[in-house]
């Protein structure tokens, strides 16, 4: 099956130095391409140095500008412990490649890393480095990563961050919710227990089940098994909250005279409204 999306062209800058910050912002397109192209309408295409055919006649950081820089929508820079390599117009051709995006109005996300530095750093580099990212931060808001999960999450967001400041695409779906859906039944237990002397002895121990599998709390939830008293479920009558998705036991003892419930009325809030209802179990 086959579908029409829009492209977003992120290009993914950096020195040498950081090929896991690199395989990161990859992995964050990848995932975020197979969560949300199909339902958004919107397919992001990484662009990278490594994906450029060789040409001779130019500058190499000439050629990747015209190849990558030119068709990108948005820049992703990660930086770890080098400046990189100086081009004729720039310290490096990651800083040649930010300020280009910057000036031409693209959007550009800077990550700086904050892991440990390789025992044979080139300090000059690393001097170099510390001071573009703080001339860096008088003009500009960079982030950092201490790993490349954390990096993953960053990236994911900026690509959000960009859909929507690019208007690109159909908006994310506001999830809708089912509201509060209790399903009750009743059930026992046969558990063994030792007399005062010391003799075993069977006793069924009854309870009522009280599941709440919708998405909305079910609050100020109060249970009482047909038409008997409240307290025939213990703490029955204790008004509670049963979340999404949690399950809450309500213990009862049999009465000879009234026989077995059959059916249990509850009452709870959802959403600040009143609700009532008689459950058969």
């Amino acid at each position: 099956m086959t579908s029409a999306a829009t492209v977003l062209f992120m290009m993914i800058a950096s020195p040498g130095d950081v090929n896991d910050g690199r395989q990161a912002a990859l992995h964050a397109i990848s995932s975020w391409n197979e969560s949300n192209t199909r339902t958004r309408g919107v397919v992001v295409v990484p662009l990278r140095w490594e994906s450029v055919v060789p040409q001779a006649g130019d500058h190499p950081q000439a050629i990747i500008n015209a190849a990558l820089l030119e068709n990108a929508d948005a820049l992703v820079g990660i930086f770890g412990s080098r400046i990189g390599t100086a081009t004729p117009t720039a310290i490096s051709g990651t800083v040649e490649e930010i300020d280009h995006a910057i000036a031409d109005g693209k959007r550009v996300h800077l990550w700086f890393s904050t892991a440990p530095h390789p025992n044979d750093v080139d300090v000059e580099q690393l001097a170099a480095l510390r001071k573009f990212r703080d001339d860096l931060a008088q003009r500009s808001l960079y982030g950092t990563y201490a790993n490349a999960d954390e990096l993953i999450a960053k990236v994911w967001a900026a690509i959000e961050g960009d859909i929507a400041a690019l208007g690109l695409g159909t908006p994310e779906p506001v999830p809708t919710r089912s509201g509060v859906k209790l399903v009750v039944q009743s059930g026992s237990d046969n558990i063994s227990e030792q007399d005062s002397r010391g003799r075993l002895r069977n006793r069924v121990r009854r309870f009522i089940d009280v599941r709440n599998e919708g998405d909305v709390d079910a609050d100020e939830l109060t249970a009482r098994a047909g038409d008997r008293p409240a307290n025939i479920l213990y703490e029955g009558d204790r008004p509670r909250t049963v979340h999404a998705g949690q399950l809450q036991r309500f213990r009862y003892d049999l009465s000879f005279a009234d026989g077995i419930p059959t059916s249990v009325e509850v009452k709870w809030a959802e959403d600040g409204e009143l609700h009532e209802r008689v459950f058969d179990i």
